[in-house]
């Protein structure tokens, strides 16, 4: 008795008002943005809670599902043609488009209204492949190579070991004081610069404008045929673009040392790989080390497979975007309110 005597008496108003609010509750949980992220790679989920949208997880490799077509966000990363394509057919109002990728030319390609912002995932990766690229140099210089191939043999390369000429000028076999020009200079050449300077590396960039970044002087690329023959090692981490098509090409690489390396990071499409597999084979540069191709996996039939001195990296120095919880969740919080965004293409 006591406690039909004490509970709250509702009245017919206010039930009116229990049942408006909790209907608008449920039409603005309905109502809320739809984001939807990647299964291809572990997100801290958790972290991009809070905002005025629902997360919804998709596969990369299947069409979006029905229920999810009218999400208005989307996070891509390593989706498959098919997908993207499906998506950009069927995602009627989309607004915007995160990829995880430093250069999205899968999104780009995929045929998605020219309104849909495309931001990409420039910085996510300029640890790893700066890292990487250390790797591919010091193997260069090094040889570490050839010791394995002599390993397999179960012979000892005796020419790599025991008393070695000092920094001898017709081969590259050191970073310390080794003239190293990396063109393509953005966010991972500036990671990279300060850990071969580090080695005692003197270190030139290359890039659309001329000008001093974080220290290290970046020339225009009007400059080139002055810099390489200077230079004892080649990075290059162009974007791929009709633009940088072909950059590397059989004249360019003319102007290079015959002890200099070429170290390809960027895209694929900006080496003449014909024109580079000839300069191997006669001998006519140092060697080259490679992480990206035009086709990839890079097809059985490539001359670089056998080509001398060139080591052929599976596109391996990124494919693990680091901190992408912070740029998506920096990104949603600017896309919500009206915000320019960050690495909008």
């Amino acid at each position: 008795m006591l406690l039909c005597k004490f509970a709250p008496t509702f009245t017919p108003s206010t039930r009116h008002l229990c049942s408006t609010l909790t209907n608008t509750a449920a039409e603005l949980s309905r109502n809320r943005m739809k984001l939807l992220y990647p299964t291809s790679l572990k997100l801290d989920v958790k972290s991009l809670e809070g905002f005025a949208t629902s997360l919804h997880p998709y596969d990369v490799k299947a069409p979006i599902p029905d229920d999810l077509t009218d999400a208005e966000i989307l996070v891509t990363w390593t989706n498959s043609p098919e997908n993207l394509k499906d998506a950009a057919k069927r995602l009627t109002k989309l607004r915007w488009i995160q990829s995880l990728a430093a250069g999205p030319n899968d999104v780009l390609a995929a045929g998605f209204p020219k309104d849909v912002v495309v931001t990409t995932g420039s910085g996510l990766h300029d640890r790893t492949v700066a890292e990487h690229t250390l790797g591919l140099l010091l193997t260069a210089a090094r040889r570490f190579d050839q010791m394995r191939e002599f390993q397999l043999q179960r012979k000892w390369p005796g020419h790599l070991g025991g008393p070695q000429p000092d920094r001898p000028k017709d081969r590259f076999t050191t970073l310390r004081d080794a003239r190293v020009l990396i063109w393509g200079y953005g966010n991972i050449a500036k990671t990279l610069a300060p850990h071969l300077m580090a080695w005692g590396a003197s270190v030139t960039g290359v890039a659309r404008s001329a000008g001093v970044r974080d220290g290290v002087e970046v020339y225009a690329e009007d400059k080139l045929a002055e810099l390489l023959p200077r230079t004892d090692a080649l990075v290059m981490i162009l974007p791929g673009s009709e633009s940088t098509r072909d950059a590397l090409d059989a004249e360019r690489l003319r102007l290079l040392p015959r002890h200099a390396w070429v170290v390809n990071v960027g895209r694929g499409t900006s080496v003449d790989e014909e024109a580079l597999a000839d300069a191997l084979e006669r001998g006519e540069i140092g060697g080259a080390a490679l992480d990206v191709f035009k086709t990839e996996p890079l097809p059985e039939s490539s001359r670089l497979w056998g080509a001398p001195n060139c080591i052929v990296s599976p596109h391996a120095a990124g494919g693990r975007p680091q901190d992408a919880e912070a740029l998506i969740a920096y990104n949603l919080r600017r896309f919500l309110a009206g915000q320019e965004l960050k690495n909008v293409v």
